[in-house]
């Protein structure tokens, strides 16, 4: 492999590079870069793992032939199953075997059947069992504060002798999203207020925003939600969601209130909107968020802060008021007193 080949790396939601092939190593020897780190060149036809490129297996001990080595039989995350009900204003039925538990967000619980017994635990209930030790609950308890959540999360156990069942329900109008984290790679970047309950041994983190642009004009300020494990968690977000695949190079611009979830390939960045009075009249902001593939991106049509601003100016303690409504005349207006 020549020297002079360039390399781009997919790290923390941001692409970085172009690198030279000994930087490439050097990262790969003190850490950088992991086997699942995705890496592109010049030639390639998409974005591939780092662990998969023949070259670079020696330098992380795994030896120079490809060896296919099968997934550890069974799951970190607890199996449940799940059904999904309403429209606007939905809610989640988890079913639950025999010793199998879901955490949540303190305030989701809608009900549950008389076998789930309910738990607060200290941290973000990512450990199975009591195999987290003190300093590990401490350091899940740190990243929720960070996030803006309580330092408590809920688990839901079933400690019956059958199924059982317990409700989550949404904060507001929008959609639940099942997540197969197992599917999409393990992990999931989400906005901070989207995590609504997952299967037990799901890692609710954060992911850090390295740019200042996207940390100060994103919309989700420095730090949003990490999803890790290989469970089901379900994510809630305003109005309907809209999910799409991003090939390798290819660019979208969103509003920077609409991104709900991102998989960590797909490059995050903030972008001017370039006109002066487009920016001060359109009424659609100074900055765009701007994502570029590869990887999967999940939108909102109705961010919460944008129904919550509606609610606001139309609030008459606020100024707002309801003109002519009611008739052609307004002649509810003065009979209600507005």
């Amino acid at each position: 492999m020549a020297d002079s080949q360039q390399w781009y790396l997919a790290i923390g939601g941001h692409q970085v590079g172009p690198i030279g092939i000994q930087e490439v190593i050097s990262q790969i020897r003190n850490g950088s870069i992991q086997p699942g780190t995705y890496v592109f060149t010049p030639g390639m036809a998409n974005w591939i793992e780092a662990g998969k490129v023949e070259f670079f297996r020696a330098y992380f001990g795994e030896g120079p032939a490809p060896v296919s080595i099968p997934k550890p039989p069974g799951k970190t995350a607890h199996e449940i199953d799940y059904k999904i009900f309403g429209e606007e204003l939905q809610f989640v039925e988890v079913e639950l075997d025999p010793g199998e538990s879901a955490v949540a967000e303190a305030g989701a619980m809608m009900y549950m059947s008389p076998g789930i017994e309910m738990n607060t635990i200290f941290g973000d209930g990512s450990a199975n069992g009591a195999s987290g030790g003190f300093l590990d609950k401490l350091v899940g308890a740190g990243k929720r504060l960070i996030t803006g959540e309580s330092l408590f999360m809920t688990v839901f156990t079933n400690t019956g002798t059958g199924k059982q069942q317990i409700a989550f329900a949404a904060p507001y109008a929008g959609r639940i999203v099942p997540m197969d984290l197992s599917s999409l790679g393990g992990t999931l970047i989400c906005q901070k207020d989207s995590f609504l309950c997952a299967a037990r041994g799901v890692s609710i983190g954060i992911a850090f925003q390295r740019k200042i642009g996207v940390g100060l004009f994103g919309g989700e300020g420095f730090i949003m939600q990490k999803l890790e494990g290989d469970g089901l968690c379900f994510v809630h977000a305003g109005g309907t969601v809209h999910s799409l695949e991003l090939t390798v190079g290819q660019t979208l611009r969103v509003d920077t209130g609409c991104l709900v979830a991102l998989q960590p390939s797909v490059i995050y960045d903030i972008q001017y909107v370039g006109k002066i009075r487009s920016a001060l009249f359109s009424g659609e902001g100074l900055f765009f968020a701007t994502l570029t593939g590869p990887g999967k991106v999940w939108l909102q049509s109705l961010p919460l802060s944008r129904l919550a601003d509606r609610i606001y100016k139309a609030m008459p303690s606020m100024g707002g008021s309801r003109k002519e409504e009611g008739s052609v005349f307004g002649l509810t207006n003065l009979i209600d007193g507005d």
